[in-house]
């Protein structure tokens, strides 16, 4: 038997149901905030991810050539393709553009809970405007649409990358990558976004430099919290003479961010996040779940440069995020189901109305103008189309969901009525095959 490749999902209708509330949830508070949905293509020029991430990225790719010889690739994300399509169709467009997307995403490798090899993201992207608002407005956003969606128990760590290089340059760190290296900054940075404490003693013995000065990065790990953090590390940062521009940036964005969204269920400021990638160079932010454990990340970004890697320095920094729409819909699961729910978004379980039409022994051409006319009022209907039995139509209407059943025997038609069940509690009543008729019963 062919089966569907590891690391993939189907989807049934509940799922599928489940995950078109939640991406509409997404888009709505997308369109509030003035953005604009886009689309790019499933797969892409390689050079397009190396150029991003480098060529060790390719043992995580889909990679491929088409029949022409060129080498491409199942797009691993999303950011990256928004920008080329920037850079190739909108260059002409007003900015700052606001543009959202949502789509699959493939890497390969090994899945786990909340992790498969295809996924979806759904993120956003503010271009050509930057800045503590602009900040503001992204994490603001994101904030908003998790709380639309009904999330609770998650916590919002934002720091500032420039707060973290100021520090690291202080150290003695060089920002200047040696022949076919990784700067020591960037390896820093790298280090403390995986809580690798043991490598970064070693970086600083390779670079000749005093392991005390981890002491400076210790501390502003303590000083972390909530809004207080951003208080308690203005001193440590003048005591050792570094720069307060990052940190007053970051500052205006809290306070932005307060006057945009609503609270956060938990807000930490960490002044050590650092995302783990090069091209990220102001504010940063990360949302995580506790019920998720080790997967527990659902959505992440800030503020970055990317653009130049297509001759639009001018629009570099852009500021974004991305969200983990299948970690996102798990997360709402565990919550539901810790609640004794079985919805787990409001409206999965479909209409409230939902008329199934059945023709007993009669000619379905006999009612098909009145499921037109009842469909085109709004209610879903579904027509009988294997000419089941009575019993079995019934045990077929309540398989698939529908609130009432309708039906048209020959002396129905004949009467020009039929016969309609609510299948809550059994009531019937005889109406007439007219959609308004059909309608006022449905409603009563």
């Amino acid at each position: 038997m062919v089966q569907r490749p590891r690391g993939t999902r189907d989807f049934g209708p509940l799922e599928s149901r489940r995950r078109r509330l939640l991406e509409q949830v997404l888009d709505n508070e997308a369109v509030r905030a003035g953005f604009d949905r886009v689309q790019t293509p499933l797969f892409e020029s390689l050079d397009l991810f190396t150029a991003k991430s480098g060529p060790g990225v390719i043992g995580q790719l889909y990679a491929f050539e088409d029949k022409g010889g060129r080498p491409l690739t199942l797009r691993p994300e999303l950011t990256a393709p928004v920008m080329r399509m920037i850079a190739e169709e909108m260059r002409a467009e007003a900015k700052p553009l606001r543009l959202a997307y949502h789509g699959a995403c493939f890497r390969y490798e090994e899945f786990k809970t909340g992790r498969y090899r295809e996924f979806y993201q759904y993120g956003i992207e503010v271009v050509g405007a930057s800045g503590p608002l602009v900040d503001a407005e992204v994490i603001a956003l994101a904030v908003r649409m998790l709380h639309a969606t009904g999330l609770k128990g998650w916590t919002l760590r934002i720091g500032h990358v420039g707060v973290l290089r100021d520090v690291l340059a202080g150290l003695g760190l060089s920002d200047v990558a040696p022949e076919g290296g990784e700067a020591p900054i960037s390896s820093a940075m790298r280090l403390l976004d995986k809580g690798d404490v043991n490598s970064l003693q070693a970086l600083f013995a390779a670079q000749g430099l005093d392991a005390a000065g981890l002491d400076l990065l210790h501390a502003l790990g303590e000083a972390s919290g909530g809004r207080e953090a951003l208080a308690s590390a203005r001193p440590l940062l003048k005591a050792h003479g570094l720069s307060l521009l990052a940190l007053d940036a970051l500052v205006e964005t809290v306070e932005a961010l307060d006057l945009l969204a609503p609270a956060p269920p938990a807000l930490e400021v960490d002044l050590r996040v650092a995302r783990g990638l090069d091209y990220y160079t102001g504010m940063v932010f990360e949302v995580h779940v506790p019920e998720l454990g080790g997967e527990g990340q659902v959505l992440g970004g800030g503020t970055y440069n990317l653009l130049h890697l297509f001759g639009l320095e001018d629009l570099d920094p852009s500021c974004g995020f991305g969200l983990g729409f299948d970690r996102v819909l798990l997360a709402l699961e565990h919550q539901a189901a810790a609640e004794g729910r079985t919805e787990v978004l409001p409206g999965e379980s479909g209409p409230s109305l939902r008329l199934a039409v059945v023709p007993f022994r009669v000619p379905a051409a006999s009612v098909l103008t009145l499921v037109a006319a009842v469909r085109n009022a709004g209610v879903v209907v579904d027509l009988e189309l294997r000419g089941r039995a009575i019993g079995k139509s019934f045990a077929w209407a309540d398989g698939l969901g529908a609130s009432h059943v309708l039906v048209v025997g020959p002396r129905d038609l004949e009467a020009g009525t039929g016969n309609l069940k609510r299948l809550s509690d059994g009531s019937q009543v005889d109406v007439a095959l007219t959609a308004s008729d059909v309608l006022a019963a449905l409603n009563n």
